[in-house]
């Protein structure tokens, strides 16, 4: 009995016991720390890549099926992280197309929108691609099922829609006038000169407001000026699509051809002189100059362009008293000129900003206006520069987009709708909502 409670007094060997107690706390402390990190590393990694997938799922959607964007989502996924290494995080059943509620910050399916997109990755065991542990295996624990989830949505710049865009100078002269919801932009700098005036809800932005060109009298004879400058710059990807608008309406594309369009193909204009008569609403036309010499298609005085879309590789000039409304016209010509018109142009009807009635000028080379043009919930598209001259009154709801420049003279109204624009041509910009 003395030998067994001596025995249990004894405390020689309490530090070994003690040490192996401490090691197996510190593996178990290292283990959770090392496995830890490896998690939130491969978290990291994972909503890097679904948020990349979501992207590239949208930007496909652009032109091509549900089905194909998909497949090219799941192609991205794979490059950013390798199957051979992490499995199938994505398959073409991950990638929803759908609808963003911008409201109730919510995902709603639909698979024919190309608005929004919500795609899933994952790593879990039902994939045969967790995410192993290493020492927290020696308490069960072997890997963790991980699985994120992005959603993109498309949304259209303001000034684009209605406004002033160019990716060189913006150059507008004195005695003007901007309304609410009116925005000029320009990637390189605005240039104005005095007696503007910009109405509380205007917008001017320039890559750098220092570069602001403007009168000795600055901001005093400029009135709102100073309150509607905004500093950015963003690339404008609708001009970088002109090759490829034109090429699907040439196509006959359904997506693109205006549906006030009832033909099934494109009629040939007789001669390079449109006349009214010549015109049939609801159909679309073509004519090439080809190489005769005559690089020119002449719309004849007070002809009348509605429900047309009209396709040439001419320069077209627009004589006197011409209306275009529920029409496009494109001219695939190269020089500064290729929409060219005389005063008192019309560019869509008069409609109080009602639905319907714009129209599209399309180029990719310039467009020159004489005086006293009229666009009303109408867009000029151009590759080039855009130039319009004095007293374009009645500009309401107007769109003017150039790769080149944008200028314009005096006395001019600058419009907002707000409404009636829908039909104009659009490249979409992404962002992600959730």
């Amino acid at each position: 009995m003395r030998r067994l409670i001596a025995f249990f007094r004894d405390e020689a060997g309490m530090g070994t016991f003690f040490s192996f107690f401490l090691v197996v706390t510190l593996m178990m402390l290292g283990g959770y720390a090392i496995d830890v990190q490896n998690l939130m590393a491969a978290r990291t990694r994972l909503q890097v890549t679904v948020d990349a997938t979501a992207h590239a799922a949208l930007l496909a959607r652009e032109t091509m099926s549900a089905a194909a964007a998909a497949e090219a989502a799941v192609a991205v996924a794979a490059r950013n992280m390798p199957p051979g290494r992490y499995g199938a995080i994505v398959r073409p059943e991950d990638v929803v197309f759908g609808r963003w509620n911008e409201t109730s910050r919510s995902f709603v399916p639909d698979a024919g929108s190309r608005s929004a997109v919500q795609v899933t990755a994952w790593q879990v065991d039902e994939r045969g691609n967790p995410v192993d542990t290493y020492l927290l295996r020696i308490l069960g624990i072997d890997d963790w099922q991980l699985f994120r989830t992005s959603v993109f949505s498309t949304y259209r710049p303001s000034c684009l829609r209605e406004g002033f865009v160019a990716d060189g100078v913006v150059d507008l002269q004195s005695n003007n006038t901007y309304t609410n919801g009116f925005c000029i932009h320009s990637n390189s700098y605005v240039s104005l000169n005095s007696n503007n005036t910009f109405e509380p809800g205007t917008v001017v932005s320039m890559a750098d407001l220092d570069d602001l060109e403007l009168p000795n009298s600055g901001y005093a004879t400029n009135l709102g000026l100073e309150r509607a400058l905004r500093e950015g710059s963003w690339h404008i990807r609708i001009v970088s699509r002109i090759d490829d608008i034109i090429a699907r309406l040439e196509a006959f594309d359904p997506e693109i051809m205006p549906d006030y369009i009832r033909g099934t193909g494109f009629r040939v204009l007789p001669d390079n002189r449109v006349q009214d008569s010549e015109l049939e609403d609801g159909y679309a036309y073509r004519y090439s100059c080809g190489t005769s010499g005559n690089q020119t298609l002449t719309i004849d005085n007070n002809v009348r362009i509605r429900e047309n879309v009209i396709i040439t590789d001419c320069r077209i000039s627009y004589s006197s008293g011409v209306r275009i409304e529920d029409a496009v016209v494109v001219s695939k010509h190269l020089s500064d000129n290729s929409h060219n018109a005389s005063a008192g142009l019309v560019i869509g009807k008069d409609d109080g900003c009602a639905p319907g009635g714009g129209a599209q000028l399309v180029t990719m080379g310039g467009m020159d206006f004489a005086a006293d043009l009229h666009i009303y919930g109408s867009q000029l598209l151009a590759m080039g520069d855009i130039e319009f001259a004095a007293n374009a009154e009645g500009v309401e709801g107007a769109a003017m987009v150039a790769g080149g420049t944008i200028s314009g003279t005096s006395n001019m109204n600058m419009g907002f709708c707000g409404t009636g624009m829908d039909d104009n041509f659009h490249a979409a910009y992404f962002k992600l909502v959730r």
